[in-house]
């Protein structure tokens, strides 16, 4: 299996977004409205262009990151050069797909080295301002990161509260019935019983505190 990823410049109205600017944004295609992945970097601004073209439906900030839902599907907009394209040559876009300074960003995959070529050339005659900055040979596909990066939820620990924690969990104090006692943890870990337990409350306090506007 062969992988390429192609640079199209000015081909969207989400490239257009981020000219200009040091965002990024990820999108996620629902074909009746997409999901936007936007990086702190000028968010603010990027919403807004988002805003006068597609249209933002719904939007949620969460520690330095944006997610939007649009209006409508970009496609209702804009046709779907790229995705004809791969279709004609049985190649598979990956999601997300990223723009970025102006530029939209595709990773591709096809079963033949010579499929991705066609592809590029078809793109080229079709008038696409298109580049290839990476082509290789690979055995598995990597996923990219979560939407939401769990990192920048959970909030930092002490090495104490975090020993005490992970080794609540990976003995079965949380479990019903409980299998390890906070003596016991305590014994593991090396303080008095009483301090194991502040350590903890204040662990799960920390986790609680941070999640709960996510989860809840």
């Amino acid at each position: 299996m062969y992988e390429a990823t192609l640079r199209i410049t000015g081909h969207s109205a989400y490239a257009d977004a981020t000219a200009g600017t040091s965002a990024t944004i990820e999108l996620w295609c629902n074909r009746h409205c997409d999901l936007l992945h936007v990086t702190e970097e000028a968010a603010a601004e990027v919403e807004a262009r988002v805003e006068g073209t597609v249209g933002v439906r719904e939007r949620l900030r969460s520690r330095g990151e944006t997610v939007l839902v649009t209006e409508d599907c970009l496609r209702d907009h804009e046709g779907d050069l790229i995705e004809s394209v791969l279709d004609r040559h049985g190649c598979l876009l990956l999601y997300p797909l990223e723009y970025q300074g102006g530029d939209k960003v595709c990773r591709v995959l096809s079963l033949s080295a010579g499929a991705l070529t066609d592809c590029f050339h078809d793109l080229v005659e079709a008038g696409a301002p298109v580049t290839v900055e990476a082509k290789r040979e690979i055995d598995a596909v990597r996923p990219r990161s979560p939407l939401l990066d769990p990192h920048g939820v959970v909030p930092d620990l002490t090495d104490r509260q975090s020993a005490v924690l992970r080794y609540a969990h990976e003995n079965g104090y949380y479990e019903i019935p409980r299998g390890v006692t906070t003596a016991e943890i305590a014994d593991a870990v090396g303080v008095e019983r009483r301090t194991a337990e502040e350590h903890l409350r204040r662990a799960e306090n920390k986790l609680v505190d941070s999640l709960v506007d996510v989860v809840a």
